[in-house]
């Protein structure tokens, strides 16, 4: 650190780990004890376990983030990419979100990027399939399934109506479950206003390759969601893996084929790539080595938490590191933020030790299961405590009323069924109407049309590669010159899990 100058923190990522370190620094950093820098692509930090009720329309999607800028007003916030670290030289290499890249230099490290979708080398998944991690994703996905109803309704093609209301998710984890018991609930209240469809007209499909369901609770807890989702008519193929997606054309390994429009990847997370870039140890998962004391594994002045560091689990024996959860990332945040401040005081760091208090899960409006201590609720019991339990997690007062204020109205009126699809490119009309006739079409900015020379990439592959909104993620768009790792093998997700 400069001679005469506050040691300078820099938290890389604004996500649970990177947002909650930091606002914990801002209020009990003494004056001039420290300064912190958080670095992260978005503007927001994203309340992930609310997605599927955003996406159902229960919740406004505003409500779901957290402005980073009036949040860390104590903090500098950084709207960019960490492409690199050397941490040797205390320098992290930014990208910023427009403008030049340049070097930030800092003292402290706390390295939190979180994680990104992990994907599979399938065909046709990278042109036809959308993540679930983000809240653009999660209102496209609701747009879609509206718009599909809309052009099922108008259609008198037995054909198109059946590949329009053919809905795919793949991955039974908590953000699988939760994202298609919510949209198919949504989609069945929305029928009410097609008189041309009913529920049986559409066709909801989960497809797991494992043997159950939410890994995360008990096997009974497990079984009863798959039976409950059964009988609401979601086809639930357990033990089975996706072959193909090429074209929306859907092939099993059970030898099963069909056409969808819609397909939702949601089966699991990695350690963010950026990682492979540092001078930082990693395991072979991809994932920062850290210690009990969230330190970076034999490395001065670092720190770690989240999805994307190895942290040893107290609880549960040598060898076994804590999962990737918000239960985890919320409460290593917490110590994070102590062990620092106690660092810089020249007193004793604390462990991180947390023993898993269970999880709770939303299945639609009404409907939940929760598995919290041994103790086992179903059905509305379950989905209060979903509710209550995120709602006293959700950051910031501001947003616990805004969250309880769109529950209490849905109490009295029906849900909005409405897409707003044509958000995604506003511009359209507009392009359409300045167009001089028989001219060509103009390209939206970004489009296929306009970009037919990316090295052979096939059109809409960055679409749906990059996750262009991820919680905590930190891009890796520019080489640098810190040193490069092999990223490791994907790791599971962590689910919805108590605090």
């Amino acid at each position: 650190m400069s001679f005469g100058q506050p040691p300078h923190i820099l938290v890389v990522g604004g996500g649970y780990v990177g947002m909650y370190t930091a606002l914990r620094l801002q209020r009990r950093l003494r004056q001039g004890e420290a300064t912190v820098t958080v670095v992260e692509p978005n503007s927001y930090m994203t309340y992930q376990p609310f997605l599927p009720e955003a996406a159902a329309g229960n919740l406004e999607p505003r409500h779901v983030v957290v402005p980073l800028r009036r949040v860390l007003n104590g903090c500098r916030v950084v709207s960019g990419s960490v492409t690199g670290i050397n941490h040797a030289q205390r320098v992290a290499y930014i990208a910023p979100n427009q403008g030049a890249p340049h070097d930030l230099h800092y003292d402290i490290l706390v390295a939190c990027p979180g994680s990104i979708a992990r994907t599979l080398p399938i065909p046709g998944l990278a042109e036809r399939g959308i993540g679930f991690k983000s809240v653009a994703e999660a209102i496209h996905i609701r747009n879609k399934v509206i718009e599909r109803m809309d052009a099922a309704a108008s259609s008198t093609d037995p054909q198109l109506r059946r590949r329009a209301l053919t809905f795919v998710f793949i991955g039974g984890g908590f953000a699988g479950i939760e994202a298609i018991a919510e949209l198919e609930d949504m989609a069945r209240d929305a029928c009410k206003f097609y008189p041309e469809l009913s529920p049986s007209d559409m066709r909801w499909v989960m497809v797991e390759a494992s043997g159950r369901v939410l890994p995360e609770v008990s096997p009974a807890m497990g079984l009863y969601t798959l039976k409950q989702l059964e009988h609401r008519g979601i086809e639930m193929k357990i033990n089975t893996r996706v072959k193909s997606l090429v074209d929306g054309h859907v092939v099993l390994d059970s030898g099963e084929e069909f056409d969808a429009e819609t397909i939702v990847w949601t089966a699991g997370v990695k350690a963010h790539p950026l990682l492979a870039n540092t001078d930082l140890p990693l395991d072979d998962r991809g994932r920062i080595r850290a210690t009990a004391f969230l330190q970076v594994d034999g490395v001065e002045q670092a720190w770690t938490a989240g999805d994307c560091a190895a942290v040893p689990d107290l609880t549960k024996g040598e060898g076994v590191t804590t999962g990737p959860s918000a239960q985890h990332a919320v409460r290593q945040a917490k110590v994070l933020a102590d062990n620092i401040l106690a660092d810089l005081r020249a007193e004793p760091i604390a462990p991180y030790e947390h023993k898993y208090a269970g999880s709770v899960a939303s299945l639609g409006l009404h409907k939940g299961v929760a598995d919290v201590y041994g103790m086992k609720l179903r059905g509305w019991p379950a989905w209060l405590m979903h509710r209550t339990y995120h709602l006293s997690r959700v950051p910031t007062f501001n947003r616990k009323v805004r969250v309880l204020a769109d529950w209490t109205l849905s109490l009295f009126f029906r849900r909005e069924i409405v897409s707003l699809g044509s958000f995604a490119d506003p511009r359209a009309s507009f392009r359409a109407a300045a167009t001089p006739p028989g001219a060509p079409a103009v390209a939206a900015p970004g489009s296929a049309a306009q970009q037919p020379a990316l090295a052979g990439k096939p059109a809409g592959r960055a679409e749906a590669t990059g996750q262009t909104e991820t919680n905590g993620s930190v891009g890796a768009a520019r080489k640098s010159p810190a040193p490069a790792r092999t990223a490791g093998p994907a790791k599971t997700p962590g689910g919805t899990p108590l605090a």
